[in-house]
């Protein structure tokens, strides 16, 4: 597929997927109202491209090259590197029965960092080229624990002054919270029952015109941060990277090699390069 067909989709993505990822972004207090079915259960949905609507959120905002601070640089913003599940979807009688995960890719759901009390999407698209996926979008096998996604991480790294950082820990794409078809079953679920509460809002309303897309992106839920990610938001002139990648087919030296220049093939890479500007 194009990145250009992503204009049609619909853009949601997963709130708390990752250990810890809430405490470090500085969100857990925002998401203490928010009650989970289970004590490791992704928090809710939010939305951050919903095309036509009236709002902020009828921006499109995806780009595979740069992130644009536009007036926000002074608002604290940090790289989340995510895994994208390009999906399907099958609508009757009102509600989503049914998601297809057919593709994924390297996926940057960039944020704004300042507890203002207002709904998450608020800090998630503020304009055009204020997110960022891979070009490298590959195919979904089976979304279980058989597929592809099986043997592939996400790493993702800040060059600052010429000088490489660490940015998110590196971790396997299987160590989220919630996958598979626990992660289907509970998306599914959310799109048809969510409520406004806290940072969250009602999901129902978003999928009035849902006839109209060609599928979801979802993005999947950011990893946890590193020291260096924790303490330093972007700032123009970084460059970003976000790799997902298959560990037994790619070192982390070969991701190394590859920001350092290097001729190296990365046949089983879903890679994400953008500058803020």
């Amino acid at each position: 597929m194009l990145l250009d067909d992503l204009k049609d989709y619909l853009g949601f993505a997963v709130a708390g997927n990752f250990a810890n990822h809430l405490g470090e972004a500085g969100e857990a207090d925002e998401f203490s109202v928010v009650q989970t079915e289970e004590k490791d259960a992704p928090k809710g949905l939010f939305p951050f491209y919903i095309k036509g609507h009236e709002s902020f959120l009828g921006t499109y905002p995806i780009c595979d090259e740069v992130i644009y601070a536009h007036d926000k640089e002074d608002k604290n913003l940090q790289v989340e590197a995510e895994v994208a599940l390009i999906c399907d979807f099958v609508y009757e009688d009102g509600k989503i029965v049914d998601l297809i995960p057919k593709y994924f890719s390297a996926f940057n759901d960039c944020s704004i960092r300042v507890n203002d009390g207002n709904k998450l999407s608020t800090k998630k698209n503020w304009g055009e080229n204020t997110k960022g996926i891979s070009q490298d979008i590959i195919p979904i096998d089976s979304f279980d624990e058989k597929g592809v996604l099986k043997d592939y991480h996400i790493a993702s790294f800040i060059r600052r002054d010429g000088i490489l950082h660490d940015y998110g820990t590196t971790c396997a794409v299987s160590s989220y919270s919630y996958f598979y078809k626990q992660l289907k079953d509970w998306i599914i679920n959310k799109f048809n029952t969510q409520e406004d509460c806290g940072p969250l809002e009602s999901i129902p309303p978003f999928l009035k015109n849902i006839g109209d897309a060609k599928g979801i992106l979802i993005a999947a839920g950011a990893t946890a941060y590193t020291d260096f990610g924790k303490k330093n938001f972007l700032k123009r002139g970084d460059e970003i990277f976000v790799y997902v990648y298959n560990a037994h087919a790619h070192s982390f030296l070969d991701i190394m090699n590859d920001m350092s220049g290097m001729d190296i093939y990365l046949g089983q890479c879903s890679k994400l390069h953008q500058v803020v500007k």
